[in-house]
């Protein structure tokens, strides 16, 4: 039942997500649009089973409610909305076909980032907090940055504006990678505070996003 639970939340996502990006473009003939939203639904439905089969407990967290999440879901809404304003209704944006190309490689790189973080790390849930029986993970994509959700994310926002032809969005991508960085700080230092281990697991991995970045 958790499954069917978590693949319905995913198709009714995917007709929110196209509802903000198809009602403001004005029309249906949009194939990046369509190709955003097959990606989005096939990597869902993947994150779905996989999360069901390893790891149901976290599966069961994701789907619940969480208002920490409610300023990030706003923004989001907004930036759904605005990147289809710019690249369909009023065609502020000229986006070369090779750039949404390039775009849709890096939003799908994201996929299986997001798809590793979850397979490590069981207590990776919406909200900053330290969970009963909490350890430092440093297997995986933790072995190399500190945040590899976010770091996914990272490749998600930039991604997505270029595949859907929209310079404006890649604006708002600035915005939320920001937000995740302000974030990541935050809870680094709840971290280090409340869990043990966690700030000599900070002098061995240097990087919190991208390697060799930041």
């Amino acid at each position: 039942m958790l499954l069917v639970r978590g693949l319905l939340v995913s198709v009714a996502s995917i007709v929110f997500i196209g509802a903000l990006l198809f009602v403001p473009a004005g029309t249906m003939q949009w194939p990046a649009g369509w190709v955003f939203l097959v990606l989005i639904l096939a990597w869902s439905v993947v994150q779905m089973v996989d999360l069901n089969r390893t790891s149901p407990t976290l599966l069961q967290q994701r789907l619940s409610p969480q208002n920490a999440a409610l300023y990030g879901y706003l923004v989001f809404v907004v930036w759904a909305v605005l990147m289809p304003l710019d690249a369909m209704r009023f065609h502020w944006s000229h986006v070369p076909l090779a750039v949404q190309i390039v775009g849709g490689a890096v939003l799908t790189a994201s996929f299986p980032l997001i798809v590793l973080t979850f397979r490590e790390n069981a207590f990776a849930v919406p909200e900053v907090r330290v969970q009963a029986e909490q350890k430092v993970i440093s297997t995986g994509l933790y072995g190399h940055v500190r945040h590899p959700l976010y770091g996914a994310a990272v490749f998600f926002m930039i991604g997505t504006p270029l595949l859907l032809g929209s310079w404006y969005g890649l604006l708002g991508a600035a915005v939320f990678i920001g937000f995740l960085a302000f974030r990541a700080v935050g809870e680094e230092r709840l971290l280090r505070a409340e869990l043990p281990g966690y700030p000599e697991y900070m002098a061995k991995v240097k990087y919190r996003f991208i390697p060799y970045i930041w």
